[in-house]
C-alpha cells in the first residue's frame, strides 16, 4: 500500500457517506498506522455525537404537550357557544356608556334647570348714547361687547 495517509478521505466526505471499498482501505491502513487509527477513532466518535444530537433534538421539537390540542379546541368550544351576550358586551363597554349617560344628564340640567344670565338687549342699549353707556353710573353692568356696539353705533351716526 503507498504511504498516503487517510486523514485527506476522512476530512473529505463524511463518514457516513463513505462506501464499503473505501472502508476497506481505511480499515487495512489504520491496521498499520497510529496516527491514522487515532483520526479514523475520532471520525467515528464524530459522527456518533452528530447523529446523537441530531436524534436528540428531533425528540425535543416532537414532543409536544399532549394536552395542547384539547386545550386550544376546549377553549375554542367555549368561545363559540357563548356567543355575543349582553352580559359580555356590557363589560366591554359598560364604564364609557355609564360615563356618558351621566355626562348628558348633567349637561341637558344645566341646559335647561339653570336660569339663563337676564342682560339687556343690544338695541335696549344701542338706543343711548357712548357716553352716558360708558360713564352710566347705575346698577345693571354692560358687558364689554354692549359698550362696544353703542361706541360703533355713535359714531357711525355722526
Amino acid at each position: 500500500m503507498k504511504e498516503t495517509h487517510i486523514t485527506h478521505m476522512l476530512d473529505e466526505t463524511p463518514l457516513a457517506e463513505i462506501s464499503e471499498s473505501k472502508l476497506q482501505t481505511i480499515r487495512a491502513h489504520t491496521a498499520n498506522c497510529a496516527d491514522c487509527a487515532q483520526a479514523f477513532e475520532a471520525a467515528k466518535l464524530s459522527a456518533l455525537l452528530i447523529k446523537e444530537r441530531v436524534d436528540e433534538a428531533a425528540r425535543n421539537t416532537a414532543q409536544a404537550n399532549p394536552f395542547f390540542q384539547t386545550r386550544v379546541l376546549a377553549a375554542w368550544r367555549e368561545q363559540q357557544e357563548s356567543g355575543w351576550s349582553l352580559g359580555r358586551l356590557w363589560k366591554a363597554t359598560g364604564v364609557l356608556v355609564s360615563s356618558m349617560v351621566v355626562t348628558t344628564a348633567a349637561l341637558a340640567a344645566l341646559t335647561f334647570v339653570v336660569p339663563a344670565d337676564e342682560s339687556p338687549s343690544p338695541t335696549a342699549v344701542a338706543s343711548r348714547s357712548a357716553e352716558s353707556v360708558m360713564f352710566d353710573q347705575s346698577e345693571e353692568e354692560v358687558t364689554n361687547e354692549q359698550a362696544l356696539n353703542a361706541i360703533y353705533d355713535d359714531d357711525e351716526a355722526r
